[in-house]
């Protein structure tokens, strides 16, 4: 059987903000079946994670494009992989079967052909909705968990800060705080957002970043007492502003610095004095680093779901010719939560 496979590629290499036009969406005739001898893995693709690391994928460089398998520069006109979950078509693979869940790296089109299928693992849903795996029960919530828990090392009742805090990480690292017995404030980019943290997340305190003239100021009247953990995912000012405002040996988990990703002028400058004197650890980290934690993760998180003590944030959109948008719109703050794009029914 042959198919009309849908995709998505770049026109070129993107250096600023992206626009539609860097987008094209394509077509080819695909076979649904493998050659003899094949280990190839045929999957129909149903939820793909629309994530802005991937702009620095799509440059002409970026530092970022040498340090990990996972943000490999993406070559124009190729069909470009991403995190995903869906239902395999066809084997030659002995590890998986037609109709298998599978979720793993697969691309931004209906259909993907995965080489060897060393990308993808079979899926267990565990009563759950398949957009989950996606995003609370995948990549962005070890990524929370990880960075929270390992990277952070929180200590009950310290004051955590997070910003980009209803993102598809930020929603959750808030959450995660919570339950663990720390103070939360977060920082997003509408008052919607600013409410939905509040009071369906359960944060102590959150503040629309847009209306804030001095951030370093808004940050010591929400902290008046100082801050010990920051979870960062935007970079620049904002990054400036909490270590500004740290107690003595903070720790700063740079997960993402999204307002950096488009604008080359902007670029964090934290007081090298504080990070000496208040002796404030700043790490980066991806989460592939925590993979050792992910049973503990996935029990942990699959516990509080179920007890309803987590909330999940999605933002679903429909349909693979949506992905252009669905990606734009992570740079102008559109989403509210995990960003997600369905391309086919469950």
């Amino acid at each position: 059987m042959e198919v009309t496979n849908k995709y998505i590629t770049i026109n070129t290499h993107i250096e600023g903000a992206p626009q539609e036009s860097d987008f094209e969406l394509k077509a080819a005739a695909l076979s649904l079946s493998v050659e003899p001898g094949s280990n190839d893995v045929i999957v129909k693709n149903l939820y793909l994670s629309i994530d802005p690391y991937q702009i620095n994928r799509m440059k002409s460089f970026s530092s970022s494009q040498k340090t990990s398998d996972f943000a490999v520069g993406i070559i124009p006109g190729q069909a470009i992989d991403a995190f995903g979950v869906g239902r395999v078509v066809a084997s030659g693979n002995p590890k998986f079967e037609k109709d298998d869940l599978v979720a793993g790296v697969i691309s931004w089109g209906e259909y993907s052909v995965v080489g060897g299928a060393t990308m993808l693992n079979k899926l267990d849903p565990m009563g759950f909705p398949l957009s989950y795996h996606v995003g609370i029960l995948g990549f962005s919530g070890l990524t929370a968990y990880g960075g929270f828990f390992e990277v952070c090392k929180p200590k009950k009742g310290e004051k955590v800060f997070v910003s980009a805090a209803s993102g598809s990480v930020g929603n959750l690292v808030g959450q995660y705080a919570k339950l663990f017995g720390c103070y939360v404030v977060g920082c997003a980019g509408s008052k919607q957002k600013v409410e939905l943290l509040k009071e369906k997340l359960g944060f102590d305190d959150a503040f629309n970043y847009k209306e804030e003239t001095d951030l370093k100021s808004t940050l010591k009247r929400y902290f008046p007492d100082g801050i010990d953990i920051y979870f960062d995912n935007v970079g620049a000012e904002m990054l400036e502003a909490a270590v500004a405002n740290m107690n003595a040996f903070g720790r700063v988990a740079v997960c993402g610095v999204i307002s950096e990703y488009t604008d080359k002028r902007k670029r964090a400058a934290p007081d090298m004095l504080d990070v000496v004197y208040k002796r404030i650890t700043i790490q980066g980290f991806l989460a592939a680093d925590y993979l050792n934690v992910y049973a503990d993760f996935l029990s942990t998180t699959s516990d509080h779901l179920r007890t309803g003590k987590m909330q999940v944030l999605e933002d679903i959109s429909q349909g693979v010719e949506s992905v252009p948008s669905a990606f734009i719109g992570l740079f102008r703050s559109d989403n509210i939560g995990k960003k997600i794009v369905q391309i086919a029914d469950d």
